[in-house]
């Protein structure tokens, strides 16, 4: 017990600080936990052969991973996707597969075992893939998306892959008394037969089976009992899928599609949620520290050669992919890079393998060591991806010629600048729209309106906008700074203008009205308002009463607004201005005193 809370201080403490300082350093979570099993790991010698049953622990937070995402794909959705889970997923298995079977067999190694090898490599890791994605805000791109559907289609192949590889085997599956796995000794065809019944039962018992279970439950209305439930459905298909030799992971992906449509779906993904971070930064560890530095220095040249010849294999095909389905450039190098490397499924299958026969023990462990090299390379190549998606955003496309003049220029048509021009258009107004975003000058021009590609940070495009002429400036860009340098530099060529701003928080709009807005809009300060109105609604205050207090309220901030903008500091954190933290709470007396003061007064005083 002393060893496994000293190893539980270890993992813990060294991921604690790891962690933050990648992110600190824009490397992401993924590359921080790996770090820190390499630290404690080969480097330090902290921790030993039980790194290997920490990163099957953390196995689990690959199930609870898949099957949050599962949750979030329907049998609709995965219909709606099928262009690109066949045809680009399918082709990329495929493809593959088929590439490093045909290395393997050029080689020298017999049929059975290239096949074995391909398909192992041919997964990538949708564990660090999506988590990545989602913390570099990629995941919504044409390249994310196309990733996305590439990563499922590889974890529902793992199961026609786990059906296959008994019937590669060298021998039937030896009897093992410790472990939980039914078909261990079974001849090809009953393990095949096992497979898909276990699949069948995952598919039936989540239709019929868990929406009378959940309702049921549901009458103890105890939170802790509805989380405990959620693991048990978690934990059950795991054993379920162990016990017939299949990845636990895969299970749980498939029961969360199956229950996507439940109206219990998202109670299920917010008591799950908290377990998936934790373990899956265990599983990453455990990576980190098993890899078997000794092995690796007898001849490091010869595996970082096999790293990046299957890093290299792997773009290559992903890239002919990306350009036969007319994915855009900056989405080929997402899509390329990011699924280039081996996944955690591989390692699932290297050990199922080397228990029947298919690949020997020696290069069980060499393929270990290579898809946990691949999977260390990945946060890099995602830095490689941000440096040149980053170099061809600093090098835009030439702006549109505007051939067009209205009175209102739009700077931005994201979701706040779409909702302001159809207020315009319903008002029989028209204005010039202007995006740096060529998917946002897309998205207007397929609604049918005219918009044009420039942007509006640089002068010359907001001259030819018609600034001149112009009567009022909407800024509403998407990055804080770009729209304090469009307002600063609008004001500077046309004092005159009225300009209204979108601000992302208070600091941001403090640096609006410097710069020389004449309307500032938080992005959610009138939304909260509206809420806050309707919250009092509901307490039983009068609608009319409530409105009063709301435009009390707004008129309040307002004024603060700008006298707190006067001992706002750029460069100094809000919390460590003194002066304007006390006039702040000042401000906030007043109101108080003021509200209360109007709420007393007689419906006519």
């Amino acid at each position: 017990m002393d060893n496994l809370l000293l190893q539980a201080a270890i993992y813990l403490g060294t991921a604690v600080l790891a962690v933050p300082l990648a992110a600190r350093l824009g490397l992401g979570s993924v590359l921080g936990f790996l770090g820190a099993g390499l630290l404690i790991g080969p480097v330090l010698g902290l921790v030993g052969s039980e790194s290997e049953d920490l990163r099957h622990f953390g196995e689990y937070g690959i199930a609870v991973m898949l099957f949050l995402v599962g949750l979030e794909v329907s049998p609709r959705a995965l219909w709606e996707l099928r262009h690109r889970l066949l045809g680009l997923g399918g082709l990329q298995v495929l493809l593959t597969t088929a590439a490093f079977a045909g290395c393997s067999l050029w080689l020298g190694h017999p049929w059975p075992t290239a096949l074995t090898l391909g398909m192992v490599l041919a997964l990538s890791s949708t564990a660090i893939v999506v988590q990545t994605l989602t913390e570099k805000g990629l995941l919504d791109t044409e390249g994310g998306r196309s990733g996305f559907s590439v990563l499922l289609l590889q974890d529902i192949a793992v199961i026609p892959m786990l059906a296959v590889l008994p019937l590669l085997a060298a021998r039937a599956v030896q009897p093992d008394h410790d472990s939980l796995s039914v078909v261990e000794g079974l001849p090809a065809w009953a393990t095949t037969l096992l497979i898909l019944g276990a699949v069948g039962a995952v598919i039936l018992t989540g239709t019929f089976l868990t929406r009378p279970v959940f309702r049921w439950i549901g009458h103890a209305r105890l939170r802790e009992i509805d989380t405990a439930l959620a693991l048990f459905i978690v934990v059950s298909i795991m054993v379920l899928m162990e016990l017939v030799g299949l990845s636990p992971a895969l299970g749980t992906f498939l029961a969360g599609v199956v229950l996507a449509g439940s109206e219990f779906r998202h109670e299920l993904e917010s008591d799950l949620q908290p377990f998936k971070g934790l373990l899956l930064g265990l599983f990453f560890i455990g990576i980190g520290a098993g890899v078997n530095a000794d092995r690796l220095l007898e001849n490091p040249a010869a595996f970082l050669a096999m790293t990046l010849a299957v890093i290299g294999i792997k773009a290559a095909i992903l890239l002919v992919l990306a350009v036969l389905f007319r994915l855009r450039r900056r989405d080929r190098w997402i899509f390329s890079l990011g699924l280039a490397q081996a996944g955690e499924f591989g390692f699932v299958l290297v050990a199922y393998a080397a228990t029947l026969g298919a690949i020997g023990g020696e290069m069980a462990e060499r393929l270990y060591l290579i898809i946990a090299l691949t999977m260390l390379v990945t946060p890099l190549l995602f830095l490689v991806v941000q440096r040149v998606l980053h170099e061809r955003d600093a090098a835009p496309a030439p702006p549109d010629p505007i051939d067009t003049r209205h009175p209102v220029i739009l700077a931005g048509v994201g979701r706040f600048g779409r909702t302001v021009d159809r207020l315009l258009r319903s008002a029989g107004q028209d204005a010039v729209l202007l995006d740096n975003d060529m998917a946002s000058i897309e998205r207007m021009r397929a609604l049918g309106r005219r918009a044009f590609l420039g942007d509006p940070t640089r002068p010359e495009v907001l001259e030819s906008a018609g600034l001149v002429a112009a009567r009022v400036l909407v800024v509403a860009l998407d990055n804080p700074d770009s729209t304090t340098r469009v307002v600063a530099a609008a004001r500077r060529r046309r004092p005159d203008l009225r300009i209204v701003a979108r601000a992302q928080d208070s600091t941001h709009a403090h640096a609006l009205v410097h710069a020389g807005a004449d309307e500032v809009l938080r992005e959610v300060f009138d939304s909260a308002l509206r809420a806050g109105r309707h919250v009092l609604e509901g307490l039983g205050v009068e609608p009319q009463e409530a409105a009063e207090i709301e435009n009390a309220f707004a008129g309040h901030d307002r004024a603060a607004l700008h006298e707190l903008g006067e001992l706002w500091q750029p460069g100094l954190p809000i919390e460590e201005n003194e002066a304007y933290l006390a006039r702040a709470r000042a401000f906030h007396e007043d109101l108080e005193a003021a509200i209360t003061e109007r709420r007393s007064r007689p419906p006519n005083g």
